[in-house]
C-alpha cells in the first residue's frame, strides 16, 4: 500500500488538530503539508511500532518542534478568532497539545505520550494542568437532572469541586423545565430515567428548544441514546461513573461548545 493510501483516512483529522493547535487554518495546513513533504522525501519515516494515525501525528510533532514555531494564538482583540480558539491559545503550549490530542482527537493518554515523545505520567500531568485552566475560566451555572438523591449529591459535589455553581437539581421532566425558566444554566447534566417515569431525553429536548447549552448525559441506559435521533449525545457517560470521567467531560463540553445567544425570543 502506498504512503498516501495509508495516510489518506487520517489527513482530515491531523489538519483539524493542526488548525486547533495553531489557532489558524492556513498555518495549521502549512505544517501538515511540510510533514507530508518530509515523509515523501524520505526525510521522516512513520515509526513501524506505531499505528499509522499515531505515527502521522508523531511526525507532525517532530516537524513542529524542529521548526522553531511558537504556539502563539491570535491577539485578544482579533475579531476573526472564535471563542474556542481564544480559550485554546490561553492554555500553556505543551498542555494544549496533550489536551487536544485526547479531548479533540480521541487519543488515549498512552497514544498521546507516543506522539509527544514523553511518558504516560507526563501526559496525565499536562492534561490535568489544561483542565485546571479550563475549569477556572469557564465556571458556570449547572442544572442537574437526576432522580436518585445519592447520585445527585455525588454529581453536585463534583461540579462544585470544579468551581461551578449548581442552580437546581431536578428529579422530573417538569422540574427540569421549570428550573431553566427560573435560571438559565450554562451546562446540563442529565439522567435518562426520572422519578415519575418521565424522560431526561425529553427534558433535554424541551430545554434545547429554547436555550443553546451543552448537555452531558449520565445514565445506566446508554442504548436509549444510541438511536441516531436527536438530541445526539456528544457527551455520554455510563453509570456507574468515575469522578475523573465526569470532570473531564464537563471541561470538554464547556470548552468546545460555541457561545451562542438563547433561542428564546426576546
Amino acid at each position: 500500500m502506498s504512503l498516501l493510501a495509508r495516510l489518506a483516512p487520517h489527513l482530515p483529522y491531523v489538519r483539524r488538530y493542526a488548525r486547533a493547535l495553531t489557532g489558524d487554518q492556513t498555518t495549521g495546513d502549512h505544517y501538515v503539508r511540510v510533514a507530508l513533504e518530509a515523509l515523501a522525501a524520505g526525510e521522516r519515516v512513520l515509526e513501524a511500532n506505531l499505528t499509522p494515525r499515531v505515527a502521522l501525528y508523531h511526525v507532525f510533532h517532530a516537524i513542529w518542534c524542529t521548526s522553531g514555531a511558537q504556539l502563539e494564538g491570535p491577539a485578544e482583540d482579533d475579531v476573526g478568532a472564535d471563542d474556542t480558539t481564544r480559550r485554546l491559545m490561553r492554555i500553556a503550549p505543551r498542555s494544549r497539545q496533550a489536551f487536544l490530542l485526547t479531548a479533540l482527537e480521541g487519543f488515549t493518554p498512552s497514544e498521546a505520550a507516543q506522539i509527544l515523545g514523553t511518558d504516560f505520567a507526563e501526559v496525565e500531568k499536562l492534561i490535568a494542568e489544561a483542565q485546571a485552566e479550563i475549569d477556572a475560566e469557564l465556571a458556570t451555572d449547572v442544572l442537574i437532572i437526576e432522580d436518585e438523591p445519592v447520585i445527585a449529591a455525588d454529581i453536585e459535589a463534583l461540579v462544585k469541586e470544579l468551581g461551578h455553581t449548581v442552580v437546581d437539581i431536578a428529579a422530573t421532566r417538569t422540574e427540569a423545565v421549570d428550573a431553566v425558566t427560573r435560571k438559565t444554566p450554562g451546562l446540563v447534566l442529565a439522567d435518562i430515567q426520572l422519578a415519575d417515569g418521565s424522560s431526561g431525553i425529553d427534558a433535554v429536548k424541551d430545554i434545547l428548544a429554547r436555550y443553546d447549552v451543552p448537555v452531558i448525559f449520565i445514565t445506566a441506559f446508554p442504548e436509549r441514546l444510541l438511536t441516531g435521533e436527536r438530541p445526539e449525545p456528544t457527551f455520554l457517560i455510563t453509570k456507574p461513573f468515575q469522578p475523573e470521567t465526569v470532570k473531564a467531560a464537563i471541561g470538554q463540553a464547556l470548552f468546545f461548545h460555541p457561545r451562542k445567544a438563547s433561542k428564546q425570543a426576546a
